[in-house]
């Protein structure tokens, strides 16, 4: 009983952190492409303050629920939650060493003027995010492969 409530935080801040990455990549970046730049510093600067507690935490919350499992499962559900884990792992790694010190850039920006590289800059904002995006998605895939794997085995 206590992996399958693991598993299920796991499936749970995963799939959530996936899925606030790929509405963030699909919809949020294409907007911000397509309005003015005053626009898109004010607005970026304001998201990424109400982003920050809850997709830390929920890159936290699907690291650690994947490493746990990892630690409870053996043989190859082991591994997918370990890799599940590693990939949370790398997406708040990309989020802090990638796009944090953009975000603190951007948020200087909205109340002065960006500078004359300001589109190279952002252009690798949105690299990072890409890759933070498959990460998460990545590591959801690895846990709904374990979730199958063990539906499976209980039958």
């Amino acid at each position: 009983m206590p992996i399958r409530l693991v598993l299920g935080l796991a499936l749970l801040s995963t799939g959530a952190l996936a899925g606030a990455f790929g509405y963030g990549a699909a919809n949020l970046v294409p907007t911000f492409d397509a309005v003015p730049l005053p626009m898109r510093l004010s607005f970026h600067a304001r998201l990424m303050e109400m982003n920050g507690i809850t997709m830390q935490g929920a890159m936290g919350l699907s690291a650690v629920s994947s490493a746990v499992l990892a630690v409870m499962s053996r043989g190859t559900p082991r591994w997918l939650a370990g890799g599940a884990g590693l990939l949370a792992l790398t997406s708040f790694l990309i989020t802090r060493l990638g796009n944090v010190p953009i975000n603190g850039r951007i948020k200087e920006w909205a109340v002065s003027t960006a500078p004359l590289d300001h589109a190279e800059i952002l252009d690798r904002w949105e690299a990072f995010n890409y890759a933070r995006t498959g990460a998460a998605f990545a590591a959801f895939i690895l846990l709904i492969a374990l979730a199958l794997r063990r539906s499976g085995a209980e039958r």
